[in-house]
């Protein structure tokens, strides 16, 4: 893809996303949602590297988790009779705060997907997060010794700019915030 549809392509996914959060709380309380806050699992080869990275690059703050039991995992489809445990990390206090839960599965590791691109593999991509302030943002990744794959990128002319990291195991998110 070329590169200013890449470009309109952030964009347009901009504006939808302001054009969303932007609904009137009358227009929630008719939603069939209980929350319009998404919550993401990620499954992680070293579940201990990935906390450190969620909380230390990224400003993250972890909150209870929770154990999931064999049974439960498996008769509920979501692993094949595997007990495992979730760490939750979450993006502020306030309820409606993004939360991730990583997990690792050491006796049924996963497959490896290509993660070198957003195109490379088929399924969820990359994690969005908005940030208040890009510098301030990249400067303790930096610290936490996460590079950005890039130095930031201007988008539009604006103030705003995106940055793009990966985490431990390769995945891709991308950090979308002004420069102070």
């Amino acid at each position: 893809m070329k590169k200013y549809n890449v470009i309109a392509l952030m964009v347009l996914c901009m504006a939808a996303c302001i054009f969303l959060t932007g609904a009137s709380g009358t227009d929630r309380a008719k939603s069939e949602f209980a929350s319009t806050t998404i919550n993401l699992g990620i499954v992680v080869s070293d579940v201990e590297k990935a906390a450190q990275f969620y909380k230390n690059a990224l400003g993250f703050i972890e909150v209870p988790g929770f154990d999931v039991s064999k049974e439960l995992a498996g008769d509920s489809g979501l692993a094949n009779y595997h007990a495992f445990s979730v760490r939750v990390l979450t993006l502020g206090n306030e309820k409606s705060a993004t939360r991730i839960k990583i997990m690792e599965f050491p006796k049924a590791p996963g497959k490896k997907v290509d993660n070198q691109f957003i195109h490379s593999s088929l399924g969820f991509s990359y994690l969005t997060i908005s940030v208040s302030d890009t510098t301030a943002t990249v400067k303790r990744a930096k610290k936490a010794g996460v590079y950005p794959v890039k130095e930031p990128y201007q988008l539009g002319g604006g103030n705003s700019y995106l940055t793009l990291i990966k985490d431990p195991d390769g995945n891709i998110i991308e950090l979308i915030g002004p420069k102070k």
